[in-house]
């Protein structure tokens, strides 16, 4: 389940990791986040192959090798990263927690591809034809019909429909997002679904056996038009019950909750969860209400549930104090070593070895009709590659006479092994620029 500006969809900044730390780095070598040389996923002119598949190319294909060569690490399952710990502490929770006859009642599944169709993307979630978030600003497609899913809530309907009642899915997802260091394209969410039945709804309810999950009421800030309030209300205090004991159980008992109502496509009500943390309040997961249609298209109209998602690279970045989002995809020893745990509860605080300031270089150029911002920073990403710390736009204006627009750009370069040269960032920097003509259409202000 995507959440509010965390790990919802549906919101234009759907991972704002936002917590910011000191500037600091972790000494890595410096083949440490070079991938793509291994990958067995490509790029051609007729066709992308990645994860063994081809798939042809078509107007709509976008991914970029950047992108390819990620697919396929898996950094959740990956065992002492500090994703796979989050994951496995979530995990242990739900099975301690929740049990039928001695058994969990969440199955597990932590390999599903992230190839998935548009149909599973997008309309099995309700998601309206015309809605912002198919667009190819914001996600990376293979082709028309297949795109890097952009949220783990891709899988829901097929495992529903499968049968479960009860699980959670975590893997790797995809968005064409801003460049900093709270942000990357690749991320890591876990989606948690739970059904419930009338009799397991209100089996231990006091006169539970005249209450009905069902009615033809009216939609209302509370619940849906097909929910009876009692079922709304009971389903909404088991979710909040379920994951204000997962975050107390990730950073302690005395942690401070609060509650947001939040509005989104496929859950009604929504909520989104923050916690008091480094003495503001931060918002970790977003949740809901299983909108009833899409159980129906999913063979469940019988049955009522909820849904969460949440961010794995958000906790660990606040849970471990570390300040920058690459790097997770680093390989150094300097940097798993410190996750290399005999307890997946045992405490960790990322211990930084260096510090160094980023370079900045300015771009400026004026934009052709149908430039899009998304692929500028797709381009600096594919050029730079991880040394982009950051890129924000910092002027635009429309000339008087031409009526042209220029945009400037701010670019920061930093890497996290060592201290960058001014020769090697404005060799970067002049390969961004000449790109930027070559393969965008502007017109240079350089």
């Amino acid at each position: 389940m995507a959440a509010c500006q965390t790990t919802f969809y549906f919101t234009r900044r759907v991972i704002q990791l936002g917590y910011r730390l000191p500037l600091c780095s972790v000494r890595v070598s410096r083949t440490s986040f070079s991938s793509q040389a291994t990958s067995p996923n490509k790029l051609d002119n007729d066709a992308v192959e990645v994860l063994g598949n081809r798939f042809g190319r078509d107007e709509w294909t976008n991914v970029t090798p950047q992108i390819l060569s990620k697919v396929g690490r898996n950094l959740h399952n990956q065992q002492y990263h500090p994703l796979n710990l989050i994951k496995q502490r979530i995990h242990n929770h739900f099975y301690a927690r929740y049990t039928q006859r001695g058994n969990p009642i969440f199955s597990v599944y932590d390999y599903l591809s992230p190839v998935v169709t548009t149909e599973q993307n997008f309309d099995s979630v309700l998601v309206p034809k015309d809605h912002v978030t198919r667009r190819k600003q914001d996600n990376y497609y293979i082709n028309s019909n297949h795109l890097l899913r952009a949220h783990t809530t891709a899988h829901d309907r097929d495992l529903v429909k499968s049968g479960l009642d009860a699980f959670l899915v975590t893997g790797d997802v995809y968005r064409r997002d801003d460049i900093d260091r709270s942000h990357y394209p690749v991320f890591h969410q876990m989606e948690g679904v739970r059904l419930f039945s009338k009799h397991t709804l209100f089996g231990g309810v006091k006169g539970g056996h005249m209450l009905e999950l069902f009615e033809e009421g009216r939609r209302v800030p509370e619940k849906q038009q097909r929910h009876t309030l009692e079922a709304a209300k009971l389903v909404e205090h088991d979710l909040k019950q379920t994951l204000e004991a997962l975050v107390k159980s990730l950073f302690g008992e005395d942690l401070q909750t609060r509650w947001v109502d939040c509005t989104f496509p496929f859950t009604h009500p929504s909520f989104e969860l923050e916690i008091w943390f480094g003495g503001e309040w931060l918002e970790v997961l977003g949740c809901g209400v299983t909108e009833q249609e899409l159980l129906r298209r999913a063979g469940a109209s019988d049955k009522v549930g909820w849904a969460f998602g949440l961010g794995l690279e958000r906790l660990a970045m606040i849970l471990y104090g570390i300040p920058d989002i690459r790097i997770f995809w680093s390989e150094d020893h300097g940097f798993l070593s410190q996750f290399r745990v005999d307890d997946v509860n045992q405490p960790v605080k990322f211990q930084p070895f260096q510090k160094y300031e980023p370079i900045v270089r300015d771009i400026s150029f004026w934009i052709p009709s149908g430039f899009e911002r998304a692929d500028f920073l797709d381009l600096v990403r594919t050029v730079g590659g991880d040394v982009i710390e950051e890129v924000a736009i910092y002027d635009e204006f429309v000339h008087p006479k031409t009526k042209k627009t220029s945009n400037s750009y701010r670019i920061k370069y930093f890497q996290l092994e060592r201290l960058l040269t001014n020769e090697e960032v404005n060799s970067i920097h002049k390969r961004i620029q000449d790109a930027a003509v070559q393969r965008l259409g502007v017109e240079g202000r350089f």
